[in-house]
């Protein structure tokens, strides 16, 4: 015969499930915040950005952007995140760079048991860009001056283990020269020196770059998947450019704070698929060479897992530290 205990715990558990089943329905029945965990103008940005206008005709309720850009490879923004509510009213932008970050830093939360992943978004490789005024028109002039001049040609990142800053390492591995590596916070800073002159060479999210690359203020040498981007097509790979197996390519993704109840998180993720299946989503991720991606939150929780094993090797073989 079962205890009072046993019954009480049943049906508090019950009415648990119909109160999150309602808190669904009517949910959003405010704005939703989207932490982007860098400033404006770096490829989280743009893709946040991007994301949340549409998310928000989707939802019938605004997706507010809040910038939370403070160096450290976006740890200060993921922090604010993890310690948000779990009402589905938080939500985090992420990247390569949160599985990269729990192998340099000593981070405030865990980078998988204190969110719930959503959705991934989309991919794209990054692009070797220079300042007009550095006299290099290809990867194989670059490659000359760097071996000419070993550990004076500087590149600029959005910090030490972004995307940025893995390209540039690993460009600097596979092609068995010495650049030196200016770490700026964030993307958007970064892009602002190397087009002002200061700072020559980077190597950027083509998402972030491209509109700079057809203004002119950049010159593209090549680009980092292993065949040639369609936004691109006069742009070799790096990989066939002079440095064969070159390969750097971000991703970008939702997540939110862990225990979020699971019909929002449905939800989410249904309305994320729907967003970018529209037209003009595919034409704009398309038009700056980034290819949208779906999978189950299931499955983005395993590319995570994934991501972290794969980084963690590259980090510690190749010597990155935090400052």
């Amino acid at each position: 015969m079962p205890t009072l205990h046993g019954t009480l715990l049943k049906a508090a558990g019950l009415l648990l499930a119909l109160t999150t089943a309602v808190a669904a329905q009517d949910y959003p029945n405010k704005p939703v915040r989207l932490i982007i965990p860098f400033p404006p103008g770096g490829s989280n940005d743009v893709v946040g950005r991007l994301i949340a206008t549409h998310l928000s005709e989707r939802l019938g309720k605004q997706v507010v952007v809040d910038n939370r850009g403070a160096g450290a490879g976006g740890v200060v923004g993921s922090e604010v995140a993890a310690n948000a509510p779990h009402d589905g009213y938080t939500l985090l932008i992420i990247s390569l760079a949160h599985a990269v970050n729990p192998w340099l830093y000593k981070l405030p939360y865990d980078p998988i048991k204190s969110f719930t992943p959503i959705a991934i978004l989309a991919s794209g490789p990054n692009v070797l860009v220079v300042n007009p005024e550095l006299p290099v028109h290809s990867v194989q002039d670059l490659l000359a001056v760097a071996k000419e001049k070993p550990g004076q040609l500087q590149y600029a990142s959005a910090g030490i283990g972004s995307f940025q800053h893995l390209g540039g390492e690993l460009f600097k591995l596979t092609a068995g020269v010495n650049l030196l590596h200016v770490p700026f916070k964030g993307g958007g800073p970064a892009m602002i020196d190397v087009i002002g002159g200061h700072t020559k060479v980077m190597f950027s999210s083509l998402v972030q770059t491209t509109p700079h690359i057809r203004s002119g203020k950049l010159r593209a040498l090549g680009t980092g998947g292993l065949t040639r981007n369609p936004v691109l097509p006069d742009v070799p790979a790096i990989a066939e450019a002079g440095v064969p197996g070159y390969e750097a390519v971000n991703w970008w993704g939702v997540v939110a704070p862990a225990g979020t109840p699971a019909a929002i998180v449905e939800k989410l993720h249904k309305d994320i698929a729907a967003v970018q299946e529209t037209d003009e989503v595919k034409k704009q991720f398309a038009s700056e060479g980034a290819q949208i991606v779906q999978m189950s939150s299931a499955e983005f929780a395993a590319f995570i897992a994934k991501e972290m094993k794969k980084w963690e090797r590259v980090v510690k073989e190749g010597g990155i530290k935090a400052e």
